[in-house]
């Protein structure tokens, strides 16, 4: 299987240590990957389940409303696979990162302080653009950025020792994740579902040993009713609405593990050939174990709560999509239809805080000197879909701008 062979290219090491060769070569087929993602981000704007509500009859608007939004609980939308995308990434570029500064002589020591103070920056920024809307600090960490931040200096350390051992600490992440709250008591007859801000009877419930990993009744909104109320907020926190939980950063850490091995594939000496066939059968195989997981009853694919098996059915999707970037734009060099994602690719921050920190102001500053005009000439069928179109047309002319004069926002 390629997993193993994969396995068995690396160094064995017993301590960290800083391996030189990485490549610093950026990877095109990353940077746009990223972009894709991104894009789906900043395409939120277009509103596409307004139209749909609009156009009711419509299996098209409907098709594309669907994989604009999140799922309720169990399963899968396009839209859902933003954020583990993102955190697969991180994982993906994390080889090449380290082996740039450590050519130039960096010491471990200050790239783990970097990495610690990059934790720490990722976490404040979701935190600050989840708070945007607020009239104090909204203390969450549930966001993407958070959750990257949370995990991202475990990550550092694990990618400087073998993939045996990064493979162990898969294993051991998800397989501890899905006893603890396996082993965390079910709601009884007396359970007050006001607490957990839904009802027994709610559409999504799951049921049988599954029912451990249904909404706001689990071991994950236990925790977060204890630690969310450390920090100050305007009313106690009871529950989140849509039931994310701030542990799911440990699973999440799963994700960028698995980004990791594909990103040792990408700088080692295997030819492009072998990667291709990697991506596509990790990928693959994962989704089915997933699979295998869910339709057994053991651990359900919910990504609200990022459920060990959704890590690994998320993970399989990432390898296919990073398969079909890699395959088209490395190997067969097809690239001119990927610029305007390139262009969002190569800024994911800065495109991450214009999606979910400044995307409200620019659309509602283009609906006041522009929305009548929308609802008079589009009608109100298409009217914010065009207003949406404009707000992503002026986001992604500032990135461009920023890619024209080599202005690159890293943390």
């Amino acid at each position: 299987m390629p997993v193993a062979s994969a396995l068995t290219t690396e160094k064995q090491v017993a301590a960290p240590v800083i391996n030189p060769s990485l490549p610093t070569k950026r990877v095109a087929s990353v940077d746009v990957y990223r972009g894709f993602v991104m894009l789906l981000m900043m395409a939120e704007v277009l509103s596409l389940h307004r139209v749909s509500e609009n156009i009711p009859d419509s299996s098209f608007w409907s098709f594309l409303a669907f994989h604009q939004s999140h799922v309720p609980w169990v399963g899968c939308s396009l839209h859902d696979m933003i954020q583990p995308s993102f955190s697969f990434l991180v994982g993906v570029v994390l080889p090449f990162s380290v082996g740039s500064r450590a050519d130039k002589g960096v010491p471990y020591r200050s790239l783990l302080l970097r990495s610690v103070r990059r934790s720490l920056i990722l976490i404040f920024l979701g935190i600050f653009l989840r708070s945007l809307h607020s009239q104090q600090t909204n203390f969450t960490f549930e966001d993407t950025l958070t959750q990257i931040g949370l995990g991202y200096t475990f990550l550092f350390i694990l990618s400087f020792y073998n993939q045996r051992i990064q493979l162990a600490a898969l294993i051991f992440i998800l397989a501890g994740y899905w006893l603890a709250f396996a082993l965390y008591p079910l709601p009884t007859a007396s359970f007050d579902y006001v607490l957990a801000g839904t009802s027994p009877d709610w559409e999504h419930n799951l049921q049988g040993f599954a029912a451990h990993w249904n909404k706001n009744t689990n071991l994950a909104w236990a925790f977060d009713r204890w630690f969310l109320n450390l920090f100050p907020r305007e009313k106690p926190f009871i529950n989140n609405g849509g039931g994310y939980q701030t542990l799911s950063f440990i699973p999440t850490l799963g994700t960028m593990i698995l980004g990791l091995f594909a990103g040792h594939a990408i700088k080692s000496s295997n030819s492009r050939r072998y990667n291709l066939r990697f991506f596509i059968v990790t990928g693959f195989a994962l989704i089915a174990l997933a699979l295998l997981l869910h339709f057994t009853g053991i651990n359900p694919i919910v990504k609200r709560i990022w459920t060990p098996s959704w890590t690994l059915f998320s993970g399989g999707l990432c390898f296919l999509f990073l398969a079909f970037f890699y395959g088209v734009i490395d190997m067969a060099n097809i690239k001119k239809w990927s610029f305007v994602l390139m262009v969002i690719g190569v800024n994911s921050i800065a495109a991450y805080c214009i999606a979910d920190g400044f995307s409200p102001f620019i659309s509602k500053s283009l609906y006041t000197h522009l929305g009548q005009n929308f609802d008079q000439v589009f009608g109100g069928a298409y009217a914010t879909l065009v207003k949406g179109g404009l707000v992503l047309l002026l986001e992604w002319l500032i990135l461009y701008w920023l890619y024209k004069r080599k202005i690159f926002i890293k943390i």
